[in-house]
């Protein structure tokens, strides 16, 4: 008998809470987050912008593809590792960056980095986050950090500076985010930033018990009130405070020569998230990027924006060997399989491992990773590939 292969020996513990016993799939995070959560932080998860146009979208490219098979191949010692930017990862699939998530799980950016380092997934730590880096770099070195930049070069420099001094390996620039999205659903369901107290908010959180002592009381009472940690060198503001938004200031300022000067001065892998064209790719790439990121905010900023699956293959030609990444709405092992026969080298996977920690901290986030890898695994075994690097256009048929 054969060995399996180290994706397949990756597991989550076999003894996982009652509460994920019948989540078999991403999308079943989706409605257990939904009765723990407070209704405007499960509203701020979901959202997306406007008429939710780019959201349904990101899923529906999907189904523009078939799968092609090749049967009779030996595919006993498959493997879904991959290789990217010098280091080896055990599944093609990452968790993407998500902001402020500490407030639906205790302590989550460090639950997500953790998770992901132990099962050995990227994990991209996102600059609107509540707890200090240098807690979840020390936790979890392998973590990748996100940062939201400002137009302003000195700011910029000491940002930068302090990544570096963290001891992040791995940076990557956001650049979708000139202004704030008009997300009309944050309103409908009561969340605003700054955040505001009121009768609704309280009557949300008592009505969620589970997530008022475990995770707000919890987070109080050991560290304070919570703060943004990380949007510049020094500690942002307190999520309470009027003074929030100076945080999120100045990004339309933000151009191609402010990327120079972050090459110039970072020493480690540059990644460029919220590329769309072929023309920015080019770009990035002359600008000395080390990887791209296709995503259009999985639906979240310009509403109407294009599927980043549907650029993969324009942007891979246009770019050559440099290792193109892609989020934006994918739930399942297919979708992955899908977005690497198209080109990407790793896709990240947002919302569901927001969910899973949301449900069951760490154990929910490995259950997630588990359902997900298993998925990859399966679908490769039926495609008849034993390496993801097997993957091409040739494995699917365009169904438009």
């Amino acid at each position: 008998m054969t060995n399996p292969s180290p994706a397949r020996s990756l597991r989550a513990p076999s003894r996982a809470p009652r509460v994920l016993r019948d989540v078999l799939c991403l999308d079943d995070f989706e409605a257990k987050a939904r009765r723990h959560l407070p209704r405007p932080i499960f509203g701020y998860i979901a959202g997306a912008a406007e008429d939710n146009t780019s959201l349904q979208g990101n899923r529906s490219a999907f189904d523009n593809y078939g799968f092609t098979t090749r049967t009779l191949v030996d595919v006993s010692q498959r493997s879904q590792a991959v290789e990217l930017l010098g280091h080896t990862y055990s599944s093609p699939f990452g968790i993407a960056p998500m902001g402020i998530n500490a407030l639906s799980t205790y302590r989550g950016d460090l639950v997500l980095a953790q998770a992901a380092q132990q099962v050995g997934i990227a994990s991209i730590m996102s600059g609107s986050s509540l707890i200090p880096m240098e807690a979840v770099s020390k936790a979890a070195p392998t973590t990748w950090f996100q940062a939201y930049l400002p137009g302003d070069p000195a700011r910029i420099e000491a940002l930068v500076g302090r990544v570096a001094k963290a001891g992040f390996k791995t940076l990557v620039i956001t650049v979708d985010l000139p202004v704030s999205a008009n997300r009309e659903n944050n309103v409908r369901t009561g969340f605003s930033t700054p955040l505001k107290p009121s009768l609704r908010l309280a009557w949300d959180g008592l009505t969620r018990p589970t997530w008022l002592v475990g995770t707000l009381l919890r987070t109080w009472l050991n560290h304070g009130m919570p703060h943004f940690e990380n949007s510049f060198a020094t500690r942002g503001a307190p999520i309470l405070s009027r003074q929030v938004l100076r945080d999120f200031s100045a990004r339309d300022h933000l151009n191609w020569g402010h990327l120079a000067q972050i090459r110039k001065q970072w020493q480690g892998a540059l990644v460029i998230k919220g590329i769309l064209s072929v023309a920015d790719a080019r770009t990035a790439q002359a600008h000395g990027a080390d990887a791209l990121i296709l995503s259009n905010h999985g639906g979240r900023q310009l509403d109407g924006a294009v599927s980043p699956l549907r650029l993969i293959a324009p942007v891979v030609a246009a770019v050559g060997e440099m290792p193109v990444l892609i989020d934006s709405g994918f739930r399942r092992g297919s979708d992955v399989l899908k977005a690497l026969a198209l080109g990407a080298r790793m896709v990240f996977v947002g919302r569901p491992f927001n969910y899973a920690a949301a449900v069951a901290s760490e154990a929910g986030v490995l259950h997630a990773v588990s359902l997900l890898r298993d998925e990859v695994d399966r679908n490769m075994a039926m495609l008849g590939v034993n390496r993801c690097s097997e993957l091409s256009p040739e494995c699917l048929v365009d169904l438009r």
